[in-house]
């Protein structure tokens, strides 16, 4: 294919708008990047306040991560092979938390777990595990969605060869549809975990702010600049973090697209 046909034929023009529009996101990053004390970055992000916050976000990060995936695969499995119209229902239901503001997904959280919601006996509510229950509920469709779009992906096709030699519909699944599905389960899981640790709203709103109960990075970061808890060097460290974790992840899910539908 020639370089011509690659880049198409859109007007020459439209690259004025396109730079600017990229030049306003990366610009505030650049920005947050040259405000970093770099001689106290050590010092910041090793803080008490810093890295009780640090700890506590990749702590509680990992468990909904896991949560995530233990909940998350088989839905994936049950909505790529569903039917059309039952997929198409459950894979709304499921995207609702992407397009809900995260302070609505938090009172919702706080009226089902909270003391007066429908499983207040539970006592989860502004805990450690309330912060994670936030993080999987938000976390979990980006889980779901890309899982679902390799399995869909991959086909039956192979499947059914080993149905019809005898297989087990677990050693399908064992031995075919998830080996197949790799990729995209690497992927969602990787981006569920960078969403987790970035989580705010409604770990703001169901867990609350606690130091070194509640008060996750985003938190910290949030209070540092409302004139509370850390102080403002630790917190354009720990955003330092989080863009970093951010790009990682970026540059993880990027190596890992090419290889689905292999």
């Amino acid at each position: 294919m020639s370089t011509s046909r690659a880049q198409g034929y859109a007007p020459r023009s439209l690259a004025v708008p396109a730079l600017l529009g990229l030049a306003f996101l990366l610009l505030p990053l650049a920005a947050l990047v040259a405000r970093v004390e770099w001689s106290t970055f050590l010092t910041d992000i090793t803080s008490e306040a810093a890295r009780d916050a640090l700890l506590l976000s990749l702590g509680t990060g990992l468990v909904a991560t896991l949560m995530c995936t233990l909940l998350g695969v088989p839905l994936a499995l049950l909505i790529a092979r569903s039917g059309p119209r039952l997929a198409a229902v459950l894979r709304a239901a499921v995207t609702i938390p992407l397009v809900l503001p995260p302070m609505v997904g938090g009172v919702a959280l706080l009226y089902l777990f909270g003391r007066a919601g429908w499983l207040g006996g539970l006592g989860l509510s502004f805990s450690t595990p309330a912060v994670i229950l936030a993080q999987t509920f938000v976390a979990l469709p980006f889980l779901v969605l890309a899982v679902e779009g390799a399995v869909r992906t991959s086909g039956v096709e192979y499947e059914r060869t080993a149905a019809a030699l005898g297989a087990s519909r677990w050693t399908i699944l064992r031995r075919i549809t998830l080996p197949l599905a790799a990729p995209g389960i690497v992927a969602g899981v990787v981006l569920c975990f960078a969403r987790a640790i970035g989580e705010f709203g409604a770990t703001a709103l169901f867990a609350g702010n606690r130091p070194g109960v509640t008060q996750t990075m985003p938190l910290a970061i949030y209070t540092a600049f409302n004139g509370a808890g850390v102080s403002q060097g630790t917190a354009v460290a720990l955003a330092l973090l989080l863009l970093a974790a951010a790009i990682v992840v970026l540059l993880l899910v990027r190596g890992w697209r090419p290889r689905v539908g292999r």
